[in-house]
């Protein structure tokens, strides 16, 4: 158990770590910082906090643990603000000093600390749970968010096997299951099973909704549809600091798409049948594999 968990960025995620850490009697005291009012009085409605700090000083004064859920490109300002109020000589104040975050991109972050304390903090345990909702804000918060469903984390060299211990074990106290990868290759990987898809799904309903009769075609719309946009529903703010730090990994991934794109697109016009059964068949035998493997239903981020 931890004595007082400080979360920095009151949504859903940072909201939802919160409350389940609450239901299963992990954590004792549960302050937030968020630079929106509104987020934290709700959170304080909702049970989500037992106190909201007016700034990041005193959010993180007297936690044991600290969570980033950010968006991705805030989090250096957090890091240096953490930096301010909690490091002295190049070193934490109190030993048992642990620092996690729930962001969509690895090696931002390590880079990010990198710039603030000169090197990696032995107290970061770099974390991404595989888990969200298209719904936002820390009113949509739920304490079963995360049961049975993946969490990564990406430890970096520096990171304390007591810290990353810590992380790891109250994932698994919340219902998660816990992997590790190096921060470069979580990156790659969620460029194209996370980053990509989104991208898709929001220049698709983009696309549409500028057409004339968008009213028409979103009036028919079949399940199919409902299920491959519904993400397009998600945090515009956090999806924009994603591609703007993972753009990299998933320009690789859209520059293929974009090529066996081309290619149906060729398939059609020359009526050429026998390639478009191929690929549907090979995509349809894939993920009837991948669903047979993958235990986790529901949204994911």
């Amino acid at each position: 158990m931890i004595n007082r968990l400080a979360v920095l960025g009151v949504g859903l995620i940072g909201g939802s770590f919160a409350l389940a850490l609450r239901k299963r009697g992990l954590c004792r005291e549960f302050i937030g910082y968020d630079l929106s009012a509104d987020s934290i009085a709700k959170a304080l409605e909702c049970g989500v906090l037992d106190e909201g700090a007016a700034t990041v000083e005193e959010a993180v004064r007297s936690a044991d643990l600290i969570l980033l859920s950010v968006p991705i490109m805030a989090m250096q300002q957090m890091l240096a603000e953490i930096e301010q109020a909690l490091w002295r000589e190049g070193e934490p104040v109190r030993d048992n000093l642990v620092i996690t975050d729930v962001g969509s991109v690895k090696s931002n972050l390590l880079s990010a600390a990198k710039k603030v304390f000169g090197r990696i903090p032995a107290c970061l345990v770099p974390g991404h749970p595989i888990a969200g909702s298209e719904k936002n804000g820390v009113a949509s918060s739920r304490g079963d968010l995360f049961d049975h469903h993946k969490v990564i984390l990406t430890p970096a060299d520096q990171t304390s096997a007591q810290a990353q211990q810590l992380i790891t074990q109250l994932w698994q106290g919340i219902g998660a299951e816990v992997l590790t990868m190096q921060a470069a290759h979580h990156d790659q990987v969620l460029a194209g099973t996370s980053h990509l898809p989104h991208l898709l799904a929001y220049a698709l309903v983009d696309t549409l909704s500028a057409q004339g009769d968008s009213m028409e075609i979103f009036r028919y719309a079949a399940g199919g549809f409902r299920d491959f946009t519904r993400i397009a529903a998600s945090d515009p703010v956090m999806w924009r600091d994603i591609f703007a730090a993972n753009g990299g990994e998933v320009i690789e991934y859209l520059d293929r798409y974009l090529q066996d794109l081309s290619a149906l697109r060729d398939a059609m016009e020359s009526g050429d049948t026998d390639y478009l059964m191929d690929v549907f068949q090979r995509a349809k035998t894939a993920r009837e594999h991948f669903s047979s493997i993958d235990g986790n239903k529901g949204p994911e981020d």
